[in-house]
């Protein structure tokens, strides 16, 4: 399972406290879950595409660190 929570943005996102968070992934079943990052840094990317609103009033950021999952 994999879910990223956009930022504060007016109009477009309300973000997540870490308590939210948590709620979030009992509800969806996990038993284990992980916080990599959060705010403005937060891309998801599916083949080429952004699909969230990176909350980085310049757009995507570059970071050095990512998750990625490959199908076999």
């Amino acid at each position: 399972m994999i879910a990223t929570v956009d930022g504060r943005q007016p109009q477009k996102s309300v973000g997540m406290t870490i308590d939210e968070l948590t709620r979030l992934m009992v509800g969806l079943g996990c038993v284990e879950a992980i916080n990599l990052d959060g705010g403005g840094s937060t891309t998801m990317v599916v083949k080429g595409k952004t699909v969230n609103n990176p909350s980085d009033p310049a757009g995507e950021r570059p970071v050095s660190d990512a998750l990625l999952v490959f199908r076999r």
